[in-house]
């Protein structure tokens, strides 16, 4: 459906030429365009309407155009989102109050309000930054190290992002609270605690935001945050998840992954 929320110089800076084209977003399987002079909110209450998920802003992202360019904006207060390109070979954390171009043709966004997961994937039809060229083409640019995870490192990713991975049609997924996980790969609440403290620690530790403990950073945010990065980098996939049943196995036969 088009945007119906039109924006004013204040808001966009530089009005519409003509030059920037419609985006299309895509969630659940339904698509929804956004005009060039257009805005786009997506949230509990907004154009896109994700969820009556309370936990959720009712406005909690906003696509707008302003300098030639298509931009994502987080406008909510709480919640934050991670964004990724196609490739999953660059991925950035939306806070709070960020926002960024949307220099992809395919840019997949995942975010999490409660228990609940969501995503979705904006479509641009222009094209400012060529993953697949850049990926071939090193120039010395920083980029975030290999992520070289465990048997159970991986076992804990896997257990957090199985009905994600294997949800049949995209948007809507939940993570398991860790005493689901936990029992599903056989393990004891102290050893699978443990194991997400070290992964979290390593992820950290590479520039991984949002896995820090403290103060603000509640167990289910950081589960959540754990899911969105290993799902839009492709750390994890669906061919995983058959990792679970042989570990579960292991632990009847009293054996634990290293």
């Amino acid at each position: 459906m088009p945007a119906t929320v039109e924006t004013g110089a204040d808001e966009t800076g530089a009005a519409a030429t003509g030059a920037v084209k419609p985006l299309r977003i895509e969630f659940c399987g339904e698509w929804y365009s956004v005009e060039p002079g257009s805005a786009f909110s997506i949230g509990r209450e907004s154009d896109l309407t994700i969820d009556d998920n309370p936990y959720l802003h009712r406005t909690f992202l906003r696509l707008y155009e302003d300098f030639g360019m298509w931009w994502i904006a987080n406008v909510g207060n709480l919640l934050s989102a991670t964004v990724s390109d196609t490739t999953g070979s660059v991925q950035a954390w939306l806070a709070p109050g960020a926002k960024l171009p949307i220099v992809f043709q395919t840019m997949h966004v995942m975010f999490s309000a409660g228990s609940s997961t969501y995503d979705f994937t904006i479509h641009a039809e222009d094209d400012f930054y060529n993953t697949s060229l850049s990926a071939s083409h090193e120039s010395g640019s920083t980029t975030i190290l290999p992520v070289t995870l465990t048997t159970s490192q991986r076992l804990l990713i896997v257990a957090l992002s199985e009905r994600i991975l294997t949800q049949s049609v995209p948007g809507r997924g939940a993570i398991p609270s860790s005493a689901e996980a936990a029992a599903r790969v056989g393990w004891s609440m102290t050893t699978f605690n443990r194991k997400l403290d070290n992964v979290c620690s390593k992820l950290d530790k590479l520039g991984v935001a949002g896995l820090r403990g403290g103060t603000g950073h509640l167990a289910t945010n950081r589960r959540a945050r754990l899911v969105e990065y290993a799902v839009a980098t492709r750390l994890v996939s669906v061919d995983d998840v058959v990792l679970l049943d042989r570990a579960a196995e292991e632990s009847r036969k009293g054996e634990e992954y290293p």
